[in-house]
């Protein structure tokens, strides 16, 4: 495993809000006049997993809760709720990070893939039920799935580019804390 390229929480929290804005920036060209017939995986969604599973204190709820409320807004959709769900995603994994540390990948990205799924079916459900118009179902279910199947290169990049590995037995943080 390579050695870290940032040395302190601070810098990782600042490569993050930075990833942020590069897909957030990404997602705003108008690149196409017309609508598409697929949909991009949600990278900011899979990385946020990654991290939340690897290093949750390199992703706080509130920083995780402000940009994906930033980005709701910015992409029109409606506010606060896939920040909400994201949220509630991260924090469904953070609580389960200590007995995901042993087990292999295929389990974790299976978890991660559920927590994305389930996401992706709340977010119909509550828009139907508000009575606003829930995008295609095909579509959200491609996004899914292409999320998904982006989730392994997202933690390969974590990992071996940015040298964010699971947290043994043993560690501690900064403060002396088990982690």
């Amino acid at each position: 495993m390579g050695s870290p390229i940032f040395s302190s929480r601070l810098a990782y929290r600042l490569f993050y809000l930075g990833f942020a804005v590069a897909v957030l920036f990404t997602l705003l060209l108008p690149l196409q006049t017309t609508p598409r017939g697929w949909a991009a995986p949600d990278f900011l969604m899979a990385l946020t997993f990654a991290w939340v599973l690897r290093r949750p204190d390199y992703v706080p709820a509130t920083m995780i809760a402000l940009v994906m409320l930033l980005m709701d807004f910015l992409l029109q959709r409606p506010p606060g709720l896939q920040a909400g769900l994201i949220l509630i995603g991260s924090e469904f994994l953070r609580s389960r990070m200590i007995l995901n540390r042993e087990l292999p990948f295929l389990v974790e990205w299976a978890l991660v893939a559920s927590v994305v799924f389930g996401i992706a079916l709340l977010e119909r459900i509550i828009l139907m039920l508000v009575l606003l118009d829930p995008p295609s179902l095909g579509l959200s279910f491609v996004q899914a799935i292409a999320t998904v199947a982006a989730y392994p290169l997202i933690v390969l990049f974590s990992t071996h580019i940015l040298g964010i590995s699971k947290a043994s037995r043993g560690d501690v943080d900064p403060k002396g804390r088990l982690v």
